[in-house]
């Protein structure tokens, strides 16, 4: 890392960092160098790939909604998309029909009939990690391989309706359409020896014939028969429940529970009023963001913050700086359940906010609510292990230590 620069392009306004943000040391601790970006301006160049990037909140928010200086249509990622666009990489008028099919099929009002199910579900798994235990007993579980990685991958593709085999595949097959979103180094080159094997195998899975008559791809055929979306995206939207709402949820939970294992005052916070459940994922969110950053590309020329961006640029939206900009959020570098975390990025924002995120909540919640009255507290019994990905900020092990109410 060295210091900012001045770019070349656009009469030198444009500061330069030569970070990688995809090297092993930034994955491992994105922070610092998403500080140094958010200081360095409103929009900087990144040397090592030619790009520009942002990572202030207000004109990260502003870019964001800005789908037609800044386009999906040409994938969200560092390169040009390699396979089959979904969603999230559409442009109006293509997006609006899709977008509209997901969301009425994903919708809070839909969800809610799926919550005594995710309650049983959550009460089941929380059931079986604490089998033969008592009160006031302490045990030490792997927040991430027990509860993160496992209720997710269950829950969504039976809501979904993915039949039960071969379900380890969910976690590998998304891991690499993450990565694949940054540049080709060994974190893509190591899942490309399976991609194909994947990727075949999750378009299998999202074929009419291969869902189960109730859920949501069936939903989403439906939709298909009636002439609300072409019959050719039915399978795309299907694959991109899995591939873009397994991870992220796999992720979110997780990081929600390291945030209270690092944070236990906030734990007895949340014990002392439930309520709060809504208020502790959404902020564990803005706090550990799962998906990172996305790239988008510019239609024309752009200005942000008096800074200019060419037309045809790649830029990279850091969402997870944004959720830690100082000017939007008091101690954001605290998980506290006393700020109001809405407005977080972490979904995304406009017209491209993420469609799954009330899966995803209703997911958290169940879990909350099955481990509030069972755990008095969460500490952390050893470091975590990251999860490197390209896109996404993950773990692979959470160590807790719980003491049982």
């Amino acid at each position: 890392m060295t210091a900012p620069t001045q770019c070349p392009v656009n009469h030198g306004t444009i500061p330069v960092l030569d970070d990688d943000p995809f090297s092993p040391e930034i994955l491992e601790n994105p922070v610092p160098f998403q500080k140094r970006m958010r200081e360095a301006g409103p929009v900087v160049f990144l040397s090592k790939y030619n790009v520009h990037a942002m990572g202030g909140y207000e004109d990260l928010s502003s870019a964001v909604a800005n789908w037609q200086g800044l386009s999906s249509g040409s994938g969200v990622g560092l390169n040009e998309p390699w396979r089959a666009r979904g969603l999230l990489q559409m442009d109006p008028p293509e997006h609006d029909a899709p977008r509209e099919v997901l969301q009425e099929i994903l919708s809070s009002r839909a969800l809610r009939a799926m919550k005594d199910n995710c309650l049983e579900r959550a009460g089941t798994l929380i059931d079986e990690i604490l089998q033969g235990t008592t009160s006031g007993q302490q045990i030490e579980i792997d927040g991430h391989g027990q509860i993160g990685s496992v209720f997710p991958v269950n829950f969504f593709p039976d809501a979904s309706g993915i039949d039960e085999t071969d379900r380890e595949n969910l976690v590998p097959y998304a891991d690499h359409i993450f990565n694949a979103l940054g540049p080709t180094n060994d974190l893509v080159k190591k899942g490309e020896c399976k991609a194909a094997e994947y990727q075949e195998w999750a378009t299998a899975k999202c074929q009419r014939d291969s869902l189960k008559p109730v859920g949501f791809g069936a939903d989403i055929w439906a939709a298909a028969d009636r002439g609300e979306i072409l019959h050719e995206h039915a399978p795309l939207l299907t694959r991109s429940l899995l591939s873009a709402g397994v991870d992220t949820t796999v992720y979110g939970i997780s990081g929600m529970l390291y945030a209270f294992a690092s944070h236990p005052e906030q734990w007895d916070a949340l014990r002392a009023n439930p309520g709060l459940a809504r208020v502790a994922f959404d902020e564990s969110l803005r706090w550990e963001s799962p998906v990172q950053q996305i790239f988008r590309k510019t239609t024309a020329e752009v200005n942000f913050g008096g800074s200019t961006i060419p037309a045809e640029s790649r830029v990279m939206l850091c969402f997870a700086a944004a959720n830690r900009d100082p000017r939007r959020w008091e101690n954001p570098d605290k998980f506290d359940l006393t700020r109001d975390p809405s407005g977080h990025l972490s979904f995304g924002m406009g017209m491209h906010q993420c469609v799954g995120q009330h899966a995803a909540r209703l997911q958290a919640a169940s879990l909350l609510e099955k481990l509030i009255p069972r755990v008095k507290s969460i500490e952390l019994a050893a470091p975590i292990g990251r999860q490197h990905n390209n896109t996404l900020r993950g773990l692979k092990s959470v160590p807790l230590r719980l003491t049982l109410a």
